[in-house]
């Protein structure tokens, strides 16, 4: 018996979907929820699950290609292909193929041509993407290291020499869809940005032993001060500024081929220690493709914490159609003045782009100085 396999609902608001990769091979077997095939939409990407065990026997819509919701997609069947697997791209029938090996390797396309362009034998090169699978990253930084190494073959002379100048990196449909959003807050938003100095201090003694990274404390202290300045909970509209209900935060989570922001759902009023949990999960599950579409909607507001690798300072943009975002810098021990008497202290610089359009500087300038104090609260004790 046949089971088609169509464009799932992957939101309210999505209408289409571009299939990144299959995940089997035409003819390959596949059990009962394991992921099939790779989905992206304008605001995730993420793993579709077989509806039910059987083999990929007909295949009608290639990888890259972008479609409507409920577009057939392929058909699974309970027995394997008699004569060879349907694949209606072009009309074309194609050999029936054993399932995929234990173990092996699924390689996309533009990781093949990459490898094909460097002469790289994928079977070398170590894969650090979901379920160990070899990103273009890794083709990189395996080129890089083959480069390195010392020669032992004769240097060709610049008359012979072939190598491209330059290299061209395709682009994913995530980067198109990152690419098009900044410019389009660029051009929508008011952009001005503010910066505040917070002690770090009593977080550093609060977290330790448990566990615990400085980004459920800001998402606390953050929640904090939406609620007492709640006109930072709004976006713009041509019938005024919309007050949200709701505070909902978006933490940016950086993946190999771009960025995902899920969000931490009615964050006011939660622990530290359920924040910690939930952020962790959102984040695991942003970096695996297993995040649902609504779990990236509804933001209000957005944390970035590009301190990470270091970073001290940053002016991020602001996620459509909230009015602003927080960079988070790294949190380093510097000197700093207390009671007239220089301390060493665990500091990090704050900054906030903020929509000029919905509010001014010192508005702005007042939620941010109750995010520093929120932040440099001696009770951290009390919230885990």
């Amino acid at each position: 018996m046949a089971t088609d396999i169509i464009m799932p609902q992957l939101g309210e608001s999505i209408a289409e979907g571009t299939i990144i990769k299959w995940l089997i091979r035409p003819g390959g077997r596949i059990e009962k929820d394991e992921p099939l095939l790779e989905v992206e939409t304008d605001k995730v990407s993420l793993e579709i699950p077989s509806p039910s065990t059987g083999f990929l026997t007909e295949v009608l819509i290639p990888e890259g290609q972008t479609v409507p919701i409920g577009t057939l997609l392929a058909r699974l069947d309970t027995e394997p292909p008699a004569a060879g697997v349907v694949n209606r791209v072009g009309g074309v029938v194609v050999r029936q193929m054993d399932p995929t090996p234990a173990g092996e390797d699924h390689y996309s396309p533009a990781v093949k041509q990459l490898a094909k362009e460097h002469g790289v034998d994928l079977g070398q090169v170590t894969g650090t993407g979901a379920g160990g699978r070899v990103t273009k990253k890794d083709i990189l930084d395996f080129i890089g290291t083959r480069t390195a190494l010392p020669s032992t073959t004769t240097r060709p002379s610049p008359a012979t020499t072939s190598a491209a100048p330059e290299q061209v990196l395709p682009l994913t449909p995530m980067r198109k869809t990152i690419a098009e959003r900044m410019v389009k807050s660029r051009h929508t938003s008011a952009h001005v940005v503010t910066f505040f100095e917070a002690d770090f201090g009593t977080i550093a003694k609060v977290r330790e032993g448990r566990g615990l990274t400085y980004l459920p404390f800001v998402i606390h202290a953050v929640a904090g001060a939406m609620r007492d300045v709640p006109v930072l909970n709004a976006s713009w509209s041509d019938a005024g500024i919309i007050l949200k209900r709701d505070i909902n935060i978006g933490i940016a989570v950086a993946l190999d081929e771009g960025l995902l922001v899920p969000v931490v759902r009615n964050a006011i009023g939660k622990t530290v220690s359920q924040l910690a949990k939930e952020a962790a999960d959102l984040a695991e599950r942003a970096r695996t493709k297993r995040l649902s579409p609504e779990e990236v909607q509804d933001g209000t507001f957005t944390i970035t914490n590009h301190g990470g690798f270091g970073s001290l300072f940053s002016t991020p943009i602001i996620h459509q159609p909230q009015i602003a975002i927080m960079g988070v810098g790294a949190v380093q021990k510097r000197a700093t003045v207390i009671n007239d008497a220089i301390a060493i202290r665990p500091m990090a610089f704050l900054s906030l782009s903020f929509d000029h359009r919905v509010i001014d500087g010192a508005t702005a300038d007042r939620f941010m100085a109750k995010v520093k104090t929120n932040v440099e609260r001696p009770d951290w004790e009390k919230l885990l």
